[in-house]
């Protein structure tokens, strides 16, 4: 202690022609000090004021400068120790020190401001200020292809450092990526893959890096695919693969580099490593496992990923990901509804699929699920099917195979992702299926739990495609009995304000529906369309200019029906329709013009 004090106090008198052997003393001082206890060393250091004298003993010419970066480096591992540094005016000549040749003063100075930078917003402001990523950059450029042991250990320092100026900070990583730092870093992984260090700094900055949309387009430009996919198959240590999984994630988000992945062989190694985890229980399987499984729905969410890995249905991946399905394994029941979902993304793939038998293998997971069951594994499930309902050929198909029946085990779930799914599936598989349409829409229970849903407020998906569905049961059925039921149920309230949705579609659906009603059953339901406000609202749509001439139409064709209704007519009498109607008949569309001469005839009859 008596020596570090005495250190301390010959540094403080330190003048610039002080000898070097002297000084050098106090600089050993402080770093065995420092390597016996660093924070109290630290302490005493900041107290002493010696920060200050540092600045001037950082120049290229002095035989110290190594050791005086050194001890910086050493102080500033301490979270307390970095503002200090930035405020003795440290930055500036430890960047000027990048300059210089000596390989000892560039490490010891990428260490400092490395440290320095580390979770600190000040130094790496002082550091972008003095300019000293770009000094930076450049270096790893000259040294890239150098495999010497002094260039692999100053790279990996400056990785370092790199990584520890930009980490979270959007700016700074921007910065970094015009500077074209990542065809570098790419490059330098593939050169020195041999060397854990480095690599694993390389990877930490592509982790960085790889979050921020401007880099992905960049990454797409180098072979990063080729050279992670390369790096992943050597590791067996989890943490490494780890690693590379943190990268693989973020940069699998661009559809190039999913393509890029597939092509490099990446599907091979995430289905080796699901073959070799799927029966273990080891925690670090276990994690292997999900992240493997999840990488590969992600990789199937390209087009272009997605149709190469298909290969017409014949593709030994898309074989391997049906056999998850019935898996005893949670999460590769999940990805392997997901992957299916993901396959379901066109017509051709859908009806190849079905005509395959994978509805009876979802229908079977759906079982497995139905009670007390995992509500991501249902969700995936639901949404596979629903896509497979897309093609209109599959419909009928689905119907007979026993999906409706299915899905509609599920109208008791109180999970809002799972409703909105069912929701979607089973109006997927009722367009234009009057028969199917007709069986739902008199389940009293279905119906019931729809206008139940329809007030789901807080579930706007949810309220959105229980509207919806109410609709499609009168519109696909176009049965009395239907609308009997979902008047009796109280749903026409909400088909009423579903006309008045901020989705022309939905506005569309929900007029269409009225207007079946009110041409089927008016008389039951004239009372709930009194009551819903349903005139005041058509007149609202027909004088509001930004109404869609669909809406416009269809708005029309109803207050047409409607007038077969007493109370109902009279409330149309009271608002003055006939204006409206006949401003209309001047309509730039044809169709909407068309309709105001209909109805203002009919109009003008009534009244």
């Amino acid at each position: 202690a008596d020596n570090l004090s005495d250190a301390l106090k010959k540094l403080k008198i330190t003048t610039t022609d002080s000898t070097a052997d002297s000084l050098e003393g106090c600089l050993d001082c402080l770093l065995q000090a420092l390597a016996e206890n660093n924070m109290e060393t630290s302490e005493k250091i900041q107290k002493s004021g010696v920060l200050q004298v540092f600045a001037s003993l950082l120049t290229p010419q002095s035989s110290c400068t190594a050791k005086v970066a050194n001890v910086i480096a050493e102080v500033a591992r301490n979270e307390f120790m970095r503002n200090p540094c930035v405020d003795a005016g440290l930055i500036p000549p430890l960047v000027q020190l990048l300059n210089c040749k000596d390989q000892e003063v560039l490490l010891q100075t990428g260490r400092a401001l490395g440290n320095i930078c580390y979770d600190s917003h000040e130094g790496r402001n002082a550091v972008d200020h003095a300019g000293g990523a770009h000094i930076v950059v450049d270096h790893i450029r000259s040294l890239c292809s150098k495999t010497d042991p002094a260039s692999e250990k100053l790279l990996t320092v400056f990785c370092g450092m790199l990584m520890n100026y930009s980490n979270e900070n959007d700016t700074l990583q921007s910065q970094l990526i015009n500077m074209g730092v990542i065809p570098t870093l790419v490059k330098l992984l593939g050169i020195h893959c041999q060397n854990a260090a480095l690599t694993e700094m390389c990877l930490v900055a592509f982790g960085n890096l790889a979050e921020l949309e401007s880099s992905k387009e960049q990454f797409a430009y180098t072979n990063i695919a080729e050279e992670l996919v390369k790096l992943f198959k050597k590791q067996i240590e989890h943490d490494k693969k780890e690693m590379i999984f943190e990268v693989l994630a973020p940069l699998a988000e661009n559809d190039v580099i999913k393509l890029q992945l597939v092509e490099a062989g990446l599907v091979e190694c995430l289905l080796e490593i699901v073959q070799k985890t799927v029966d273990s229980d080891k925690e670090d399987d276990v994690a292997e496992l999900k992240t493997a499984s999840d990488l590969m729905v992600l990789l199937l969410l390209g087009d272009e990923s997605m149709q190469k890995l298909f290969e017409g249905g014949k593709g030994s991946v898309f074989q391997r990901v049906l056999s998850w399905i019935p898996s005893n394994s949670h999460q590769l029941q999940l990805a392997g509804a997901l992957a299916i979902a993901n396959f379901a993304r066109n017509d051709g793939n859908c009806i190849h699929m079905v005509d395959n038998g994978i509805v009876q293998k979802l229908m079977d997971l759906l079982d497995r699920h139905v009670e007390d069951g995992n509500v991501t594994v249902q969700h995936a499930a639901l949404s596979a099917l629903r896509n497979l309902a897309i093609p209109v050929v599959n419909k009928a198909k689905m119907l007979s195979a026993g999906v409706a029946e299915a899905v509609l085990k599920f109208l008791r779930s109180e999970m809002p992702p799972v409703q909105f799914k069912l929701l979607g599936t089973l109006r997927m598989l009722i367009d234009a299926q009057a028969e199917a349409a007709e069986q739902l829409g008199k389940n009293v229970k279905l119906v019931e739990r729809l206008v139940e849903w329809c007030e789901a407020k807080d579930h706007a998906g949810v309220m959105g495609e229980s509207n919806r569905l109410l609709s499609a049961l009168i519109r696909h059925s176009k049965s009395k009995e239907v609308i009997r039921t979902i008047v009796q149920s109280g749903g026409i309230k909400h088909l009423v304000t579903m006309a008045t949705s901020e989705h022309v579609i939905m506005q569309n659906e929900a007029l269409v529906a009225l207007a079946l009603i009110a041409a089927l059953e008016l008389v039951a339901a004239e009372k709930d369309l009194e009551n819903a406000q349903l005139v005041p609202i058509l007149h609202r749509l027909l004088s509001d200019d930004r109404s869609a001439p669909e809406i416009k139409y269809n708005s029309m064709v109803l207050i047409c029906a409607l007038i077969g209704s007493e109370p109902l007519q009279k409330e149309v009498q009271s608002m003055a329709f006939l204006e409206v109607v006949s401003k209309l008949r001047s309509h730039e569309n044809k169709t909407v013009a068309q309709q105001a001469s209909l109805t203002e005839q009919r109009l003008a009859v009534e009244s």
